[in-house]
């Protein structure tokens, strides 16, 4: 008996074999790549806060002085000054998008850990649920990994987009790229959670006995 119970398996372990391993591939390159960005874009966030603390102080102290003038001296004052004082304005400007742009891509990097977070608790609980067969979880396997392998495809994108920052990409086009991950990415978690809620009613459908039902229950959350 325990020789059949060892050859099935082993054809299980085999069949699932090249869903598990790409799944697998997919995760860590996901959390991996994922955490790296988020890491690089807090230092960025960090730098391009520091030079807004320094424009605001340049920009106050050219305001108090134009506090200090004439009224009749203003207007030629701040003509003059203007094209020196531009660059300030400018980089203040400028700075300030790229902390948006940095943080959008910091919220879309998060919303990634959490569908890879989501992801593995559901996996590691189909993996062990008797209710499904193995060719079932094999087809619950492929739809994970479709959604693994297009999120590393969004963390590209994003990859993209931050190197854009020192070629000449159009903020237009660069706002188009965060958009379009973004909503791509709430897509994938909406697919991801559903998905999941499908599985776990599966699961409660076919449990018999109320101590199974309560079991199925508590172990993917069910509530009444």
């Amino acid at each position: 008996m325990k020789s059949y119970i060892s050859i099935a398996a082993l054809f299980f372990g085999l069949f699932l074999w090249p869903t598990i391993h790409s799944q697998a591939q997919a995760e860590i390159a996901i959390t991996t790549t994922v955490k790296k960005v988020l890491k690089a874009i807090d230092l960025k966030i960090q730098r391009e806060q520091n030079k807004v603390i320094w424009l605001q102080n340049a920009q106050k102290t050219i305001e108090n002085v134009m506090s200090k003038l004439k009224l009749e001296e203003i207007g030629d004052w701040v003509e003059k000054q203007r094209n020196i004082y531009r660059e300030y304005f400018d980089e203040l400007h400028k700075v300030k998008t790229l902390i948006t742009y940095y943080q959008q891509i910091r919220n879309i990097a998060g919303k990634q850990i959490k569908l890879v977070e989501e992801y593995k608790r559901a996996w590691r609980l189909i993996k062990k649920d008797t209710h499904f067969t193995p060719e079932e979880i094999d087809y619950m396997g492929r739809v994970y990994e479709g959604i693994l392998n297009e999120t590393v495809q969004h963390i590209d994108q994003l990859t993209i987009v931050i190197t854009s920052f020192a070629t000449s990409m159009s903020d237009a086009k660069r706002m188009k790229i965060i958009a379009d991950v973004d909503e791509q990415v709430d897509i994938n978690l909406t697919d991801l959670r559903r998905f999941n809620t499908e599985n776990a009613l599966l699961s409660l459908n076919r449990a018999k006995s109320e101590s199974e039902i309560r079991m199925v229950k508590q172990l993917y959350g069910l509530t009444d």
